[in-house]
C-alpha cells in the first residue's frame, strides 16, 4: 500500500503518464480558470502540470488521511460510465460509501427522506430473506423485485450509512455537478478531479488531472483509498495501544 505513497518525484510523475493522468482536453473546451494548472499544449491537448497535480494530490491524499485518524467517513462519488464500477471497488477498499449509478437530488440535502427510502430497501430485503414474497402473486412479485433492484441502484453504497459524510470524493465535476452544489450548500468538503473543462474554484481540494481515462481515474482513486486506509490503520493501532 505505502509504496505509491511513497515514490520520488521522478518516479511518480513517471507514473501519471503511463495512467494518461497529464492529458486534458482541447484547447477549445478549456476553462481559463484552470489555466495555473496547464503546462502547454501538445498534438491538440493541454497537458496537466504535474509537479502541481502531484502537490495537489498528495494534499488531498493528507487531508483524507488525517480525518481517517479521527475515524471521520468518506462518499465517493462517480456516476458516469468511466467511474461507475472503479468508485465501488476503491470505496469498498477503503470502507467507504459510494454513489456510482445516479444523483437523486436532495441526495444530501434532504437526507431525512432518503434515509427513509433506504430503510424501505432493508425492509424489502429482510421480507425477501425471510420468505415473506413466496406468498405473492407472480405479478405483485415481479413489481416489487423491479423496487427492490432500482432501490439498490441507487442506494446500495450508502445503505450503512448513518448520518451526512464527513468529506465526499468525486472523479468528474461536470457529470455531478448538482452533488457538488449539495456539498458546498451543506459546508461538506469536496475533493474532486477537475479536467481542463471545469471550474476549480467550486472545489476545496481540486485534484487537476484527466477525468476521461479509466486508467488515470483508478491511479488517483487507489492513492486516496491508500491514504484513508493508511488513517484508519493508524487509529486502530492507536485504539489497540491504549
Amino acid at each position: 500500500m505505502s509504496e505509491q505513497i511513497q515514490l520520488d518525484k521522478k518516479e511518480l510523475a513517471k507514473q501519471f503518464v503511463k495512467a494518461s493522468v497529464h492529458y486534458g482536453h482541447s484547447p477549445k473546451e478549456w476553462n481559463p480558470k484552470m489555466a495555473p494548472y496547464i503546462l502547454y499544449e501538445k498534438y491538440g491537448y493541454h497537458i496537466f502540470d504535474l509537479v502541481k497535480t502531484s502537490k495537489l494530490l498528495k494534499l488531498a491524499g493528507n487531508v483524507l488521511q488525517k480525518k481517517a485518524e479521527r475515524n471521520g467517513t468518506f462518499l465517493f462519488v462517480g456516476t458516469n460510465r468511466i467511474s461507475s464500477s472503479l468508485i465501488a471497488q476503491q470505496a469498498k477498499r477503503g470502507k467507504s460509501f459510494y454513489i456510482n449509478y445516479r444523483w437523486l437530488g436532495g441526495m444530501l440535502t434532504n437526507w431525512s427522506t432518503v434515509q427513509k427510502r433506504i430503510e424501505r430497501l432493508k425492509t424489502l430485503e429482510f421480507q425477501e430473506l425471510n420468505g415473506s414474497f413466496e406468498m405473492l402473486s407472480k405479478k405483485e412479485y415481479s413489481k416489487v423485485r423491479k423496487e427492490i433492484d432500482r432501490l439498490r441502484r441507487l442506494f446500495n453504497g450508502i445503505k450503512d450509512m448513518a448520518s451526512l459524510p464527513d468529506i465526499v470524493i468525486f472523479t468528474n465535476q461536470l457529470k455531478d455537478s448538482l452533488a457538488i452544489k449539495e456539498c458546498l450548500r451543506l459546508g461538506i468538503p469536496t475533493i474532486c478531479i477537475v479536467d481542463t473543462n471545469c471550474n476549480p474554484d467550486l472545489i476545496p481540494y481540486p485534484i487537476p488531472a484527466n477525468d476521461d481515462s479509466s486508467s488515470s481515474i483508478n491511479f488517483i482513486l487507489n492513492y486516496l483509498v491508500n491514504r484513508i486506509n493508511l488513517g484508519y490503520n493508524k487509529q486502530y493501532t492507536t485504539e489497540n495501544s491504549n
